[in-house]
């Protein structure tokens, strides 16, 4: 009996120290309460275009299965073969990218067309893109380290490839997900070591670019403007977000009571998906929001933390992957919270691990794999008393 109990105890601990349990629950609670919230937010347009009350929730159901199952298989896979592929992951990219602009191939919805029709499900490829850019810049700053930090041009190569990605999704058009690559490309790089001054010159290049790149366009101008002041044509180009902030304002402390949101009932456009903080907001009140606000902040941490333990390590490539996911968290929560609040541009990005679909739920679960295998990784280096060093990187600012 004893010896058996100490084999128990004895797994449970080498398990807590192969798997970031703060990682895991963190994701888990925020999957969990995404769930509640789609089955809440979708009952009406599920049975209004589906015939059934529960049919998106149940589709969402089956999104976190196939999720979670491939997050284990991500946790299985040895990083050294993601680094091995990274300029095969970049051309895949590039190849999503041109086959969803291809007509026949590609799935217009809404005047965009970002997604490819598998048959069975439909593939948002910008999500995908996400994490195959996050892969690729994690094995780029690792063979090129020297020149990233040294050489301006080490610096602008990784961002001209990011830039022509972002310019296909523009195309479709995505601008969310453009800014949302470069916001991250740039975070890495910085992370990786780049001169204060080059980021400080290239970002402002960036940032004005994207700035000249949403007035260029009517339809992205007058989204913008609608954002400044939506209550000068409420019942128009600023209906979403005046009925956003109504669903946040009713929500007062401690909101309406769970499935009792007004704004779900056809006024709130996407309330079920990229608004649906919104309806959290309104049916849990701001203490509802303080809690997401604080799993999404723990979360991120979570990815800094491993990614600063593996550059301890000296595993650069599980670093940079751990700080690209974290950033590419932070940054997509950031906006859709900013944008159901009114206080940045509708952008048309989901609320990661909560909002319903499959593309970016799935694909986030697959990037919360690899990072629970960085941590894994970085466990049985410091178990041997090991220290991985490729020999072409030097320290970064992680």
């Amino acid at each position: 009996m004893h010896a058996t109990r100490d084999i128990k105890e004895a797994f449970s601990i080498h398990l807590r120290q192969r798997l970031d349990l703060g990682l895991f629950l963190g994701v888990a609670f925020l999957l969990g309460l995404g769930l509640v919230m789609v089955a809440s937010a979708s009952v009406g347009i599920a049975e209004q275009h589906f015939g059934g009350a529960f049919y998106l929730i149940a589709k969402q159901a089956v999104f976190v299965s196939i999720g979670l199952s491939l997050a284990y298989v991500m946790y299985q896979v040895p990083l050294r073969i993601w680094e091995t592929l990274g300029l095969w992951l970049l051309v895949v990219a590039f190849v999503l990218l041109v086959l969803v602009l291809i007509p026949g191939i590609g799935r217009t919805v809404n005047g965009s067309t970002r997604w490819i029709d598998l048959g069975v499900v439909d593939l948002q490829v910008s999500e995908l893109v996400k994490l195959l850019i996050v892969l690729y810049m994690g094995g780029y700053i690792v063979r090129h380290g020297d020149a990233v930090r040294d050489t301006l041009g080490g610096f602008v190569k990784p961002l001209a490839i990011v830039g022509l990605i972002g310019s296909l999704l523009l195309l479709e058009p995505d601008f969310g997900a453009a800014a949302v690559i470069i916001l991250v490309t740039l975070g890495v790089l910085f992370l990786g070591g780049v001169r204060l001054s080059q980021f400080v010159a290239v970002f402002s290049l960036a940032a004005g670019a994207l700035a000249l790149v949403a007035v260029a366009s009517p339809y992205r101008l007058r989204r913008l403007t609608s954002f400044l002041d939506p209550w000068q044509d409420p019942f128009d180009s600023g209906f979403q977000l005046t009925q956003s902030l109504i669903a946040i304002g009713s929500g007062s402390w401690s909101g309406v009571g769970l499935g009792n949101s007004v704004q779900k009932l056809f006024y709130l456009p996407e309330a079920h998906n990229d608004f649906m903080f919104a309806i959290l907001a309104e049916e849990l009140g701001l203490i509802g929001v303080i809690v997401v606000l604080a799993l999404y902040v723990f979360t991120v941490f979570r990815a800094f933390a491993i990614g600063s333990a593996a550059e301890k390590a000296g595993h650069y490539y599980g670093a940079y992957v751990a700080y690209g996911v974290g950033l590419w968290l932070g940054i997509q929560a950031f906006v859709n919270i900013g944008v159901n609040m009114g206080v940045l541009p509708t952008k048309g990005l989901t609320l990661p691990f909560m909002s319903a679909g499959g593309s970016s739920l799935v694909t986030m679960c697959i990037a919360v794999g690899i990072l629970l295998r960085v941590h894994r990784e970085v466990h049985d280096l410091k178990i041997k008393g090991l220290r991985r060093t490729p020999g072409l990187h030097q320290g970064g600012r992680g």
